[in-house]
C-alpha cells in the first residue's frame, strides 16, 4: 500500500474515532473533506479548498467547510496558520513532521525547511508548567524570484 493510502486510512480511522467520541455523524461529506485535504500538498485556503472540492465533482457550501475544518483542527488532523494578510491558512498535521516556514512578503510563497537545531533547542528547553504538542517559526523575508525582480526594477528605474 502507498505511504498516502495509508496515511487516509490512518486519518480516516482517527476522525471517525473522534466523531464518535463526540457524538457527531459520519457524513460522506466529512470524508470527503478530509480525503481531499490529504491529498492536497502544502498549505491551502478556504477558497482553495472549495475549488479542489468543486473541481473534484463534489460541490460543498463553504460554511459545510469552515464547519469540518474546526472539527479535523479540533480532532487535530489539521492545523490552522494566519501567514499573509490575517487569511487563515491550514496543512495537514498527521504524519507532517515539525517544521518552520519561510514566507515572501512580496509574493506570499510559503516555502517549508526543517532545522534540528532548532528542534532540538525546543525540545531541551525547560519549560515550567507547560508541555508543547508543536511549534510554528515564521521567517519573514524576500524570496530569490522576487529580489531579482526588485533589483531588475531598480535597474530600469536608474536607466532612465
Amino acid at each position: 500500500m502507498k505511504q498516502n493510502e495509508q496515511t487516509k486510512n490512518a486519518v480516516k480511522q482517527i476522525f471517525t474515532e473522534y466523531l464518535k467520541n463526540h457524538a457527531l455523524r459520519k457524513t460522506p461529506e466529512r470524508f470527503a473533506i478530509l480525503d481531499m485535504i490529504y491529498s492536497i500538498e502544502g498549505h491551502f485556503d478556504i477558497d482553495q479548498l472549495y475549488q479542489h472540492m468543486i473541481n473534484a465533482k463534489y460541490p460543498v457550501s463553504r460554511a459545510t467547510l469552515y464547519n469540518n475544518i474546526s472539527l479535523l483542527i479540533d480532532a487535530k488532523l489539521l492545523i490552522k496558520h494566519h501567514i499573509n494578510n490575517n487569511i487563515a491558512q491550514y496543512e495537514r498535521s498527521y504524519n507532517s513532521g515539525m517544521h518552520n516556514h519561510m514566507i515572501c512578503s512580496v509574493c506570499g510563497k510559503v516555502k517549508e525547511f526543517s532545522d534540528q537545531n532548532i528542534l532540538r533547542a525546543i525540545k531541551t528547553k525547560k519549560m515550567t508548567n507547560f508541555t508543547p504538542s508543536h511549534y510554528t517559526l515564521y521567517i519573514y523575508g524576500i524570496c530569490s524570484k522576487c529580489a531579482h525582480k526588485e533589483e531588475e526594477k531598480k535597474k530600469e528605474e536608474k536607466k532612465k
